[in-house]
């Protein structure tokens, strides 16, 4: 019998979590190839239920999460091989792997989280963009684009004309919203109601938490809100 812990979740491995450490997929993959090699009969995972007498499965539920893990990292290599920064952009041309197994689905981590750690280990912590590796605050940088933009208002409703097709950008623009009006409830409502929206269309619980903390986070100043 295999006790995996957290390395078997039935679901993409967590090695791409956005809020903690360093975590490295590669060791990750090795750790689960060395299990498949016990001949183990059944796995108790850290999540989900158990395979039970069943050599076979147990198999190939490591190797294919090893080999799923190896996938994601190679592909980020070549790419940051081919061009390197600004990070976003690497992120964009990797190529991330598909599976129908229902251990390698993206409900709790998902790929492109793994993929930014193996960016964070091999590019280091700046973007790749000039402008921010020393930045202005925030707060500047988006009252400066709400005045150019016709101000915070005129930055959310474009956010919510964005939103049915291109929710990522809309984002973008609602940060810059609510950076800009801080203490303005109808924008702050506003940007809460997109940052739920995208919360309810995700599949991993990961980002569905985050972007619901943001939309929280957006009414903290209002709590009748």
């Amino acid at each position: 019998m295999l006790c995996t812990g957290d390395l078997i979740i039935w679901g993409v491995p967590n090695a791409g979590n956005p809020q903690k450490a360093q975590r490295y997929p590669w060791d990750w993959a090795r750790g689960l190839r060395a299990m498949a090699e016990t001949g183990a009969a059944s796995l108790c995972p850290g999540h989900g239920g158990p395979v039970v007498n069943d050599p076979g499965l147990v198999r190939r539920i490591l190797q294919d999460t090893a080999a799923f893990l190896e996938e994601v990292v190679d592909r980020t290599l070549a790419v940051l091989e081919d061009g390197s920064p600004p990070h976003v952009d690497v992120v964009r041309r990797v190529k991330l792997p598909q599976s129908e197994a229902p251990w390698l689905q993206p409900v709790y981590d998902e790929a492109e989280f793994i993929v930014r750690n193996v960016i964070r280990y091999y590019g280091g912590w700046w973007s790749g963009r000039p402008s921010e590796l020393k930045p202005a605050p925030r707060e500047q940088v988006a009252a400066e684009l709400a005045a150019l933009g016709g101000g915070p208002g005129t930055l959310l409703a474009r956010a919510v004309e964005l939103a049915p097709h291109n929710m990522p950008l809309a984002c973008h623009l609602a940060d810059y919203a609510l950076e800009a009006a801080p203490d303005d409830p109808a924008i702050a409502e506003g940007v809460a109601a997109l940052y739920t929206e995208r919360g309810a269309r995700e599949t991993s619980l990961m980002a569905t938490n985050l972007y619901r903390s943001a939309a929280a986070g957006a009414l903290s100043r209002f709590p009748s809100s």
